[in-house]
């Protein structure tokens, strides 16, 4: 590494998604060596305890660039190459949102074709830094023509214990294991491994080898969103890529130490929006909707429910296990009055209601989903039972 310069300027590219229309993926330029989890020793990082408080403190302390040039590079179904070109705000970020229907002489309304079943399309990132033009793949999550229902998942204390969605004080908490555990260390909440592949399924996203090549995707499309800042997005993907869970879109958040990011109602609303821009994107496919009772998921997917019930196929909340609030309450029966199926966690009943209601009834896969809310839930009592007597 150049001592006098630091690293040289990498792009980190985020996953992106498309639809017929509508292309959008985003990217950051960043000073900062490459992240690498569980690059050796069975998984473990090279190094030991310090290479790893190293490899997360770095995540942090990297510099963005602004004004880089970045042009990406795409290819349609039907084999031609478009171009792209952006430049990086103040923070790093890039971002390309493009409209289909105007590129390769498209008809407006049919767009670019959709494979038949869920897949990752290949682009890449061209930008120049001191050492000459560079280049990197990028990854987007592609639902099929087949997909018609699809799941927006929470990640903050849903699927791993961020602390994030807790407040400034919680998060200082939970600062040292985010820094000092490895993504391999990290527990999932109980059953969601199990939970999450029974919904997803498929196979983990693998490097493609060219521009507009494509790689299955689980058999259900992912889609998260998260409080957490971007500069976690390689630990929450390498945490996915362990836990065996589907891999999919993540919406996090630039951060700043300030009532903005810390306060509760920010993380309602960052939630809210960015799954009102994923319904939008995908008109004809319904969203099940996951979330935990830590941090307002209820009262936040209550608002999406009542915007666009007929998009909703039904609503997943983990709950930990303390009374609900009165907007918590509220929020519950206006999802229940919209007759959008609601699960609480203990509500085994409306587990299978929700199966009739996506059209999974009565197959095998169906039966797994309702055997493994029933083993979220015990886990979670039995989780809970340990922490009892451990304390």
């Amino acid at each position: 590494m150049d001592i006098i310069h630091g690293p040289p300027i990498r792009i980190q590219p985020y996953f992106g998604y498309r639809s017929r229309h509508r292309l959008v993926l985003a990217a950051r330029a960043l000073r900062s060596g490459k992240p690498v989890f569980g690059a050796a020793n069975g998984g473990r990082q090279a190094g030991g305890r310090i290479q790893a408080l190293r490899t997360m403190i770095t995540q942090f302390a990297s510099r963005e660039q602004p004004d880089l040039p970045v042009r990406l590079e795409i290819k349609s179904p039907a084999g031609t190459t478009h171009t792209h070109d952006a430049v990086t705000d103040s923070e790093g970020f890039v971002r390309f949102d493009i409209a289909l229907g105007e590129l390769d002489g498209s008809n407006m309304e049919e767009g670019w074709d959709l494979p038949a079943d869920p897949a990752w399309e290949t682009a890449s990132l061209h930008w120049e830094n001191r050492k000459g033009p560079q280049c990197v793949h990028a990854h987007m999550l592609v639902p099929g023509s087949n997909t018609t229902i699809a799941v927006v998942s929470d990640i903050d204390d849903t699927i791993i214990e961020t602390g994030i969605t807790g407040g400034f004080r919680q998060f200082l908490r939970n600062w040292r294991r985010v820094l000092a555990q490895l993504p391999e260390e990290r527990i999932a909440v109980p059953g969601s491994d199990a939970f999450y592949n029974v919904l997803g399924g498929g196979e983990v996203l693998r490097e493609a080898d060219e521009v507009g090549a494509r790689v299955a995707a689980s058999h259900r499309p992912f889609f998260y969103v998260s409080s957490s800042p971007w500069n976690l997005f390689s630990y929450l993907v390498q945490f996915q890529r362990h836990n065996k869970l589907p891999l999919g879109p993540l919406m996090l958040r630039d951060w700043g130490l300030n009532r903005a990011t810390f306060g509760s109602s920010s993380h309602g609303a960052h939630k809210a929006g960015a799954i009102a821009d994923i319904l939008e994107t995908y008109p004809d496919i319904k969203f099940a909707l996951i979330g935990d009772d830590t941090q307002g998921d209820l009262t936040a997917y209550a608002k999406v429910v009542a915007a666009a019930p007929e998009r909703i196929a039904a609503v997943f909340i983990r709950t930990a296990g303390e009374a609900m609030t009165p907007e918590e309450l509220a929020a519950k029966a206006a999802i229940e009055d919209t007759g959008v199926h609601l699960w609480l966690g203990d509500d085994y009943a409306t587990g299978h209601a929700f199966l009739e209601d996506i059209g999974l009834a009565g197959d095998g896969e169906a039966e797994n989903i309702v055997e493994t809310v029933e083993q979220v839930a015990a886990s979670g009592e039995a989780a809970d039972a340990l922490s009892t007597r451990s304390s």
